[in-house]
């Protein structure tokens, strides 16, 4: 159980800070993240899953600073490509972070396959995955929890919201792309806050 009122994220990603943020209001808890830590050791995420990926960090700077530390790693898999990018997503294009780098080789792979996309631009089912851990030092507690949104890969971007792959990608029941819906809309239904849902549901 996370009894600190700070509770430390393993990210430097602002927008996933701000959602992070959002969901532990519930649980009055304060998010700080490694852009508000000095000399953080250098993590190399070479699992092969979304899990492994976030444990790994999770372990090294909860060991680090002696602290209770919740990592995530998360990432896009798309039907019509055998789930790539996957685990690869955030460096899908060789340099890490680069969204729209990413963007941009994710659309030029789907368009290498000829799809003809339908009246709302889709070209392939997707699904975001989410996968959190939880590491306490103190108590060697571990908690693991993942978290999914299905949805499509459209063929042009869409949206001023969101970061990542949330301009391509659609839900088909809010008639928008991720990058279209405000953060309260996209807290209903991502996968970070289906992960973080579950999560929260265990600390509470």
């Amino acid at each position: 159980m996370i009894n600190e009122e700070i509770v430390i994220v393993a990210t430097k990603n602002q927008g996933k800070v701000k959602e992070f943020t959002k969901l532990f209001h519930k649980l009055n808890k304060e998010v700080r993240s490694l852009a508000d830590i000095d000399q953080v050791p250098e993590i190399i995420e070479d699992g092969n899953t979304f899990i492994e990926n976030a444990e790994k960090k999770a372990r090294i700077i909860a060991n680090h600073l002696n602290t209770p530390v919740i990592a995530d790693d998360s990432g896009l898999c798309v039907d019509q490509l055998n789930g790539a990018p996957g685990i690869y997503s955030a460096r899908y294009a060789g340099e890490h972070g680069n969204d729209s780098l990413n963007n941009h080789k994710l659309l030029s792979e789907l368009n290498k396959l000829n799809i003809e996309p339908d009246k709302n631009g889709c070209l392939s089912q997707a699904q975001f995955m989410c996968a959190l851990v939880l590491v306490n030092p103190v108590s060697d507690q571990v908690i693991k929890v993942e978290g999914t949104c299905r949805g499509w890969i459209i063929d042009q971007p869409r949206g001023e919201f969101g970061f990542g792959y949330d301009p391509l990608f659609y839900l088909p029941q809010y008639e928008s792309t991720m990058a279209e819906l405000n953060v309260d809309e996209k807290n209903k239904i991502s996968h970070r806050a289906n992960a973080l849902n579950k999560l929260y549901e265990i600390l509470k």
